[in-house]
């Protein structure tokens, strides 16, 4: 998944507050708190904490920077001891801000900033002597586990960006059996004894900061009580489940075709191994054999679109020299693509990039050194200093990143005159939405708009089910899973699930949301949540569904504002001033005001709500009832 790099969370600096404290002085300019701490005393911190946190983010990020763009031993090291101080700053921040909670007459305004302040850490350690370097030395441990994780293939080893490449691909069922099988086994097993040992400490921590466990205090950070927010996402779930049930039907109906009842029956659960994804979480590398007769092609690619108008991608032999003409140096096509995201934000009115935007972003990947490729979108000194770190292809999948990405850009540059607590998105699934959301709007007729597509090519109304099929593919397949992970987690962290049922709750809430089954029998003592990247990575995994959902209503609103009355997948809200500055009212906010806020000032609404993703895919959800009647479509 595309990032954006945001605030008190800079790249993993801040991702685990599980670090002594010692290292890091208290601000000079906050006096110590008496027995009794008083209004003036947390003003007075909250002023030197958000200041020696600004300090620190610009420091770290030029770090982290060149850290991502000039891969060696001595900006590795440079970037661990920043995320180290950065880690002990955060926990110290935490702490003190917890005292403060019960002081009388707190200003919104003030209560808002220290719950950010004692909120944002997502593994706090408690004060218990050697508790800290403990859990710091279990989280790493887990870290590193999964990193070094191998799988197998044909019985041969296979690293785990391998193995993640090959599920996709096409392998006889035994061959996925045997990836999913491994994978789980000799990754996620091992670590179950670390995990459980990290969840009694953090938890421990999390109560000093005066929440019941760490899952109340990750779900604290949503402007409503944890249960209410817990039931929220739920709500939201119940409403889409319909859509994904239809989905799930449909697709192993499919799996039931091409494999036989021997692998994949008709009814019940899906093998989740049969996915094209080792997770199940996305489905889109199956799309082949799903897609329906005549209308699974659209008949394009955008990619070969950009290379009929001239657009050629950079070879990694490519050399310039004085005498090369600029069309043909190095990343100069590369940065065309961006020169077209550009101008689809320009077209709703927002103010072009800066300069130095197109002087630092890592547009391609350089020849002479390693760099972090994962698309990700920065800003260095929370105000004009934007840039995007990416190793662009003239392809497709690109061009879309290019739009996401930027959405980040224009988000983060809209806060920048907010307190820089509030400088953020108005909550974690805000930020992913936007970019997912403008991605949204590439639509045939933006293509058209722009001079990419010929009228004449764009798709008739009968390749709708294939569009609309292979999204939700992806974006509707994802719900469950994007919800179920913390549901997992949630219950570890209240004691629900105790650590001798870890793996069995796993496998029900998987086959409870997701229907999905393993594909073969799991011992007790196995631990397949921890073949997940984000169970021994420790991050929140909530944010993911919410930018599913909200990505939807953001668009939903944007369309209605445009005026568009034709079927909503098919919208552009491309050139609609209205939309620019509606959505920049919303993104200029930040974080200073409750989310439901926010979104009011876009949508209209104060609700989250999956009814715009249900707008949006109602013709597939049409087709899939037509294709799935007389099926059970239960599991």
């Amino acid at each position: 998944m595309n990032t954006a790099i945001s605030r008190l969370a800079v790249a993993a600096a801040l991702a685990c507050g599980c670090l002594p404290m010692a290292a890091v002085a208290q601000p000079t300019s906050a006096p110590a708190p008496t027995l009794a701490p008083t209004l003036a005393e947390a003003r007075a911190f909250v002023a030197a904490a958000e200041k020696e946190a600004l300090d620190y983010y610009i420091e770290a990020n030029l770090i982290e920077w060149v850290n991502n763009t000039y891969i060696t031993e001595d900006t590795d090291a440079l970037a661990a001891r920043n995320g180290e101080q950065g880690t002990q700053m955060q926990v110290r921040f935490a702490k003190e801000a917890a005292k403060y909670e019960a002081v009388p007459g707190l200003p919104a305004d003030l209560r808002r900033k220290l719950d950010k302040l004692r909120a944002g850490i997502v593994l706090p350690a408690p004060t218990t002597a050697g508790a800290a370097r403990e859990l710091n030395e279990i989280a790493t441990r887990l870290q590193s586990s999964y990193g070094k994780g191998m799988g197998l293939l044909g019985g041969k080893p296979i690293n785990g960006s391998d193995i993640e490449e090959e599920m996709g691909q096409p392998h006889t069922p035994a061959d996925y059996a045997e990836m999913w099988q491994s994978w789980h086994d000799q990754v996620g097993k091992p670590m179950k004894a670390d995990y459980a040992r990290m969840v009694e400490i953090a938890n421990d921590g999390a109560r000093e900061l005066g929440f019941s466990d760490v899952g109340a205090m990750w779900r604290s950070g949503y402007d409503m009580p944890p249960d209410e927010f817990a039931a929220l996402t739920e709500t939201i779930w119940q409403d889409v489940k319909p859509l994904y049930d239809a989905l799930h039907c449909y697709t192993r109906t499919k799996l039931n075709e091409k494999y036989g009842d021997a692998v994949q029956p008709g009814t019940g659960p899906i093998r989740a191994d049969l996915l094209g994804n080792m997770w199940a979480q996305e489905w889109g590398n199956i799309y082949a054999v799903v897609a329906p007769a005549g209308a699974g092609d659209l008949g394009y690619d955008v990619g070969d679109l950009l290379k009929a108008k001239g657009f050629v991608e950079t070879r990694a032999d490519m050399n310039d020299t004085p005498e090369t003409p600029e069309t043909q140096r190095r990343g100069y096509w590369e940065k065309q693509m961006f020169r077209i995201g550009e101008n689809f934000y320009s077209s709703l009115g927002l103010a072009p990039l800066p300069e130095s935007f197109w002087e630092r972003t890592q547009f391609i990947k350089p020849r002479d050194r390693d760099v972090v490729c994962h698309a990700s979108a920065w800003d260095l000194d929370a105000k004009d200093d934007i840039r995007i770190k990416m190793c662009t292809k003239v392809n497709s999948d690109d061009f879309t990143t290019i739009h996401h990405e930027l959405g980040h850009n224009y988000y983060q540059r809209a806060y920048q005159d907010q307190d820089f607590l509030y400088q953020d998105g108005a909550n974690d699934g805000f930020h992913e939405a936007i970019g997912d959301f403008i991605a949204l709007s590439i639509t045939p007729q933006y293509l058209v708009d722009i001079g990419l597509l010929d009228p004449a090519r764009v798709p008739s109304a009968d390749k709708d089910i294939g569009l609309l099929l292979r999204q939700a593919m992806d974006k509707v397949a994802f719900l469950p899973f994007g919800l179920l992970i913390d549901r997992w987690r949630w219950g570890v962290f209240d004691g629900s699930i105790a650590p001798a049922d870890y793996n069995k709750a796993w496998t029900e809430l998987r086959r409870e949301y997701q229907g999905i089954v393993p594909p073969v029998d799991r011992p007790d003592d196995a631990f397949d949540p921890g073949a997940k990247f984000h169970i021994p990575g420790n991050t929140p995994y909530t944010r993911y569904f919410l930018a599913r959902v909200l990505q939807f209503q953001f668009y939903e609103a944007a369309c209605k504002q445009a005026g568009w009355t034709g079927p909503l997948h098919r919208c552009s809200f491309y050139g609609n001033k209205t939309v620019g500055a509606n959505l920049n009212k919303m993104l200029e906010m930040g974080a200073a005001k409750p989310w439901p806020d926010a979104l009011e000032v876009f949508t209209g609404s104060r609700e989250m709500s999956g009814k715009a993703l249900i707008h949006y895919f109602a013709p597939l959800k049409t087709w899939l009832d037509e294709q799935n009647k007389g099926k059970t479509c239960t599991w």
